[in-house]
């Protein structure tokens, strides 16, 4: 299917004004399609030639102005309306559509717990014409009328408020749209359990599969109220009231995203609704989910982007409200550790790769949408946020809302790009907010800030000195406001802040240094409270300190900071991966942010010990980790995960060391007995998420079989049950299993959900499994290239994130992946991040030889 080019989005729009669209469904033609009539009414401002795009089973008819077109001039996904005069035209098309099974266009799911089936679109980017017919594109917007027909017992949601029509059962019809882009058009329709209520004088709600009501139930409340808080939030700061008619969230099987922003109707994926013990941090990450989609009705809602060079302007403004406004209106106060700790990572690593591109990348670097697609990634959101955050930190935050509330007023249900928004933001504001975005936004790489302490000893013989310097060498061209921590030791051995200044380091000299009275600190951390996006140095006794002393620090956001700083220089071969995981083992033990927890497990357990060791020291670092997460389990506060905030984030700690026990076991006989009584170490239960999690460590282990799958499976036949029976069985060290998980993932028929195939390939490659699993290395870069092209750019996605074989973090590998880049056929969707996952190997390797 061609890619729209952005040449042909401008011309398109240059000739066509579009009015509105009529699109009515039915839903009850079967298992395999659905019909799909729109009717779409637009100008078109002089005589020309242009194209609808529609991706049909069949294409039944075309009516152009009451004449009937030559259906079988489809080709690509696209109808040809050659001729077209000036003035106003009416289009009507009629096709069969197909359900999708990879969670995009019309995804539909049959829940194996209890037989019910549930469908919902995805019309994101380039695929509401596998739903209905669509000048596709973000700059052609227009206000939408939506009726289906669904089965008599299902309810249908939609942007606009859904009612069913009197006296024709099974018949629905939703109020129509203000003007929104095709790829926002929204329907989700099934038995769906819900949980209705009001606020603001809108009606809110929640919808899950009925297999799911119980779990929605408890968490109702929690959920309905970070919405309302979040909402109110958003209407004291924006001037722009909430511009749509009602406000519901959908949780939705088998999602791709964590969340898609339809107005009025957001999804989000249904494993945000807990049916298992869950951290903190978690219920955090669902609740920044809740405010990031919220800030998107007025980031790319209200004001659309006009081509994809500006999803920042969508992604970015969303990523970064989502965490302050959830800090500033919830019980979630730390949001900035968990953004720090967990997903800012994700930016700096994509940020290092070829692949990089800036945040706001010039128009011509993004020609098409297959390009455009591949940008939603850390760069867009994790790198974006940060820079927004700097330039609140730059700007203040009222001059900031300022300039937003600008932008909405001149923008409002219109389009907008970069230009318009710094245009807003100058009008607020007297300093230089373009030379700020084309440091900011126009470039790419991570910034490296490295301090350099001298002492001043003009002092008297034997006194200490009377004042310090502090250099500061920026590697990089942005600009930067940053606050540098100093503290001293205090008697008992912890870290006390004894001050934090801020600097500017401007963008035209890479030294910049600072003259401080007094004796120097025992730790310099530049960054400290992490205002800006950049990888951060500790000088040699700053190192020392935080070596000893590093969960003494009273922040955990500097705590976080320092963890980060760890990592990078694991990455970049400046600290052995060994002594990484030392620091982890004598201070993790007293974190009490389960976030940082988490993320530092994560890193030693999927990146130092699966990774950056060589193989022989592999055993010897799990066996590291699983005494580390004994001792986090025992001394971990009290509390069952999912209560009130306290310290660790309501028993969170104790559950993530559970989760990284399980994971780094080595001793199967420990986890039969685990199995066996039920129970894991700290007392928790084996509720579904553990049991799973166990199940499938016995089978990488080879403690589990086939039999002991299917009895899991029986106890729970859920759609997790069905990915965790997956994941299990394509972890049986055997020979066979490993043949037939192979044939289901890259069988023709594609018969596996883009669910069940990640979970096929998360339990497929396993360093335990080195000697079975080498046959098939070079066999996953014969046979993905022509995968990802069949199934499309979802699958093509998990075929990278899920498919490469880490295990086998060897040059021969990096060979093959290579010569599979050099195939002119790949396309978009792999060829990156099956790049970015080459890269990722090329640094494993150059660790390795640094240690």
């Amino acid at each position: 299917m061609p890619a729209l080019t952005r040449d042909e989005a401008r011309e398109r729009a240059r000739l066509l004004d579009v009015h509105q669209y009529a699109v009515d469904l039915d839903l009850t033609r079967g298992e395999e399609v659905f019909g799909s009539t729109t009717t779409v009414r637009f100008t078109a401002r002089e005589a020309g030639d242009t194209f609808v795009e529609v991706r049909p089973r069949t294409l039944h008819r075309a009516v152009l102005d009451g004449r009937d077109l030559d259906t079988a001039a489809l080709a690509d996904g696209r109808l040809p309306l050659t001729g077209l005069e000036a003035g106003e035209h009416e289009l009507r098309v009629e096709a069969d559509m197909p359900y999708s099974r990879t969670g995009e266009g019309m995804h539909r799911f049959t829940d194996p717990a209890d037989g019910r089936t549930y469908l919902y679109t995805m019309c994101f980017q380039n695929e509401a014409p596998r739903v209905f017919a669509a000048f596709d594109q973000p700059d052609l917007k227009a206000p939408f009328a939506v009726t289906a027909t669904a089965p008599e017992e299902w309810t249908v949601l939609a942007n606009g408020l859904a009612r069913r029509v009197e006296g024709e059962p099974g018949r629905w019809e939703c109020a129509p749209t203000p003007p929104l882009s095709t790829y926002f058009v929204a329907l989700a329709a099934g038995p769906w359990h819900s949980v209705r209520a009001e606020h603001a004088g809108l009606p809110f709600g929640l919808h899950v599969r009925q297999s799911l009501a119980p779990h929605l139930d408890a968490d109702a409340e929690e959920i309905l109220d970070i919405t309302r808080r979040c909402f109110d939030r958003y209407h004291e700061i924006f001037d722009e009231p909430y511009p749509f008619d009602s406000y519901d969230q959908a949780f939705v099987p088998e999602f791709n995203a964590g969340a898609m922003e339809n107005p009025g109707l957001v999804t989000l994926r249904d494993e945000y609704v807990f049916r298992s013990a869950v951290t903190g941090t978690q219920r955090q990450t669902r609740g920044v989910t809740i405010a990031h989609e919220m800030a998107h009705m007025w980031f790319g809602d209200l004001v659309t982007l006009r081509w994809w060079d500006d999803i920042w302007l969508n992604e970015s403004f969303a990523e970064y409200m989502g965490y302050q406004i959830l800090a500033e209106a919830t019980r979630f106060t730390g949001t900035w550790t968990g953004f720090a700790a967990g997903r800012k990572p994700w930016g700096y690593d994509a940020d290092q790769r070829p692949s990089t591109h800036p945040v706001a990348p010039d128009a011509d670097a993004v020609p098409d949408t297959a390009a455009a697609l591949l940008n939603f990634d850390g760069i867009s959101y994790a790198k974006g946020a940060s820079a927004l955050r700097q330039l609140v930190a730059w700007l203040g935050e009222k001059t900031f809302l300022a300039g937003i509330n600008d932008h909405f007023a001149r923008h409002r249900f219109g389009n907008a790009g970069l230009a318009d928004f710094l245009d807003s933001l100058a009008r607020a504001s007297d300093r230089d907010v373009h030379a700020w975005a084309d440091r900011w936004l126009r470039t790419t790489g991570v910034d490296t800030l490295t301090p350099r302490v001298t002492e001043d000893t003009a002092g008297a013989a034997g006194t200490a000195a009377r004042r310090w310097h502090l250099e500061i060498t920026r590697t990089g061209s942005r600009p930067h406001r940053v606050a540098v921590g100093l503290y001293d030791l205090a008697d008992d051995g912890r870290p006390v802040l004894r001050d934090r200044p801020e600097t500017d380091l401007a963008a035209d000299t890479h030294r910049h240094t600072l003259t401080i009275e007094g004796p120097r600190p025992d730790l310099v951390l530049l960054n400290d409270r992490d205002l800006t996006y950049a990888k951060v140095r500790l000088d040699e006794a700053s190192w020392r300190t935080v070596r000893h002393h590093l969960s003494g620090l009273p922040d955990p956001l500097t705590r976080a900071t320092v963890w980060n700083a760890a990592r990078d220089m694991v990455r970049d071969g400046e600290l052995p991966p060994a002594d990484y995981l030392d620091t982890a083992r004598d201070h993790l033990p007293h974190e009490t942010d389960d976030a940082i927890v988490a993320a530092v497990l994560d890193f030693a357990r999927r990146e130092i010990a699966d990774r950056y060791l060589a193989p022989d020291r592999r055993t010897a670092a799990l066996e590291t980790l699983a005494g580390l997460a004994r001792t986090l389990i025992d001394r971990a506060p009290g509390g069952a995960p999912g209560g009130e905030l306290d310290g660790d984030l309501d028993g969170g700690v104790r559950l993530t060391a559970v989760r990284t026990l399980i994971d780094s076991a080595t001793d199967p006989g420990e986890l039969q007995h685990w199995w066996a009584t039920g129970t894991l170490p700290g007392g928790l239960p084996l509720d579904h998420e553990l049991r799973w999690r166990l199940l499938h460590r016995r089978a990488v282990l080879g403690a589990a079989g086939p039999g002991d799958i299917d009895a899991a499976l029986d106890a729970d036949p859920s759609a997790a049950g069905a990915e965790g029976a997956a994941r299990c069985r394509a972890a049986l060290p055997d020979p066979a299993a490993k043949a037939a998980a192979w044939q289901a993932l890259f069988d023709e028929a594609d018969t596996l959900s883009n669910y069940l195939f990640a979970a096929t390939f998360q339990g497929f490659w396993h360093p335990e499994h080195h000697d079975l699993l080498r046959e098939y290395v070079p066999r996953y870069f014969d046979r993905a290239p022509a995968l990802a092209a069949r199934r499309g750019p979802a699958m093509a996605e998990n075929l990278a994130r899920y498919g490469f074989p880490r295990p086998f973090a060897d040059p021969d590998t990096l060979a093959l992946g290579e010569r599979c880049l050099e195939d002119p056929s790949l396309v978009p969707a792999l060829r990156r991040p099956l790049a970015d996952q080459l890269d990722d190997l090329a640094r494993a390797l150059r660790v390795r030889e640094a240690h």
